[in-house]
């Protein structure tokens, strides 16, 4: 890669794969969570939780990362009892993670939320007639299977955190090293003479990760599929 980008670039590369990463794997835990509970739960109060879950597909990414800013910045309502214990997200990359993670929370929660749908809902009735809790069914029967949808929202919530801006500048700034991610250096690399072919570069580096995650993930959804099928 550090033949094909310069230095700045391949930095801005890597820590955009770091924070991908790590706002998936974050995020994943709460995504099984509310996508079982948005399918398998009925509750006062249901519809509310849907619309929050999908409200940064909807709200402008900055109004997302201001909203961010107003509660973990250092002076922000949490954000000021987190600093007291040494944890700071604002203009720092853990902030990055934060913020990718939210604004790919929705496509995480929507492709989980449809395969466990998708499972009759008998074999999960007849685990419990035969004594199973409600964690042996989930861990069983519907985890296993809801595993498609799983795989495909994690790729997918991968691609979108890859490519998160918006919210990501508002929120944590545009620092070099720190939280500069590919769309940032983009943006940066437009706005000084010359940088067009590094923003080129770059351009074409988000065009080819965001096609091979759609690709792998329609792959592997079909091969977790079979699995799961026994085929």
């Amino acid at each position: 890669m550090s033949d094909w980008l310069s230095p700045a670039e391949a930095e801005a590369v890597w820590l955009s794969l770091k924070v991908a990463f790590w706002a998936t794997l974050a995020s994943l835990p709460f995504g099984i969570w509310v996508a079982w509970v948005l399918a398998r739960k009925e509750f006062w109060g249901k519809s509310l939780l849907n619309g929050l879950v999908h409200m940064p597909l909807i709200l402008p990414p900055v109004v997302t990362g201001y909203l961010l800013l107003m509660l973990f910045g250092t002076q922000g309502a949490i954000g000021r009892w987190l600093a007291e214990i040494g944890i700071v997200f604002a203009f720092s990359w853990t902030g990055a993670v934060l913020a990718a993670a939210i604004m790919a929370f929705p496509m995480l929660v929507r492709a989980i939320r449809l395969s466990i749908e998708a499972i009759d809902r008998r074999l999960e009735d007849a685990a419990r007639t035969l004594g199973a809790s409600p964690r042996q069914r989930f861990f069983i029967i519907t985890l296993p299977l809801a595993l498609p949808g799983v795989v495909t929202g994690s790729i997918l919530a991968f691609a979108k955190a890859l490519g998160e801006f918006g919210a990501t500048i508002t929120f944590v700034s545009n620092i070099p090293g720190e939280t500069r991610t590919v769309p940032s250096a983009i943006y940066s690399f437009m706005q000084v003479p010359g940088g067009e072919d590094s923003a080129l570069r770059l351009v074409l580096f988000a065009i080819a990760i965001s096609m091979l995650a759609l690709i792998l993930s329609e792959w592997l959804a079909k091969r977790v599929a079979q699995v799961v099928e026994g085929r």
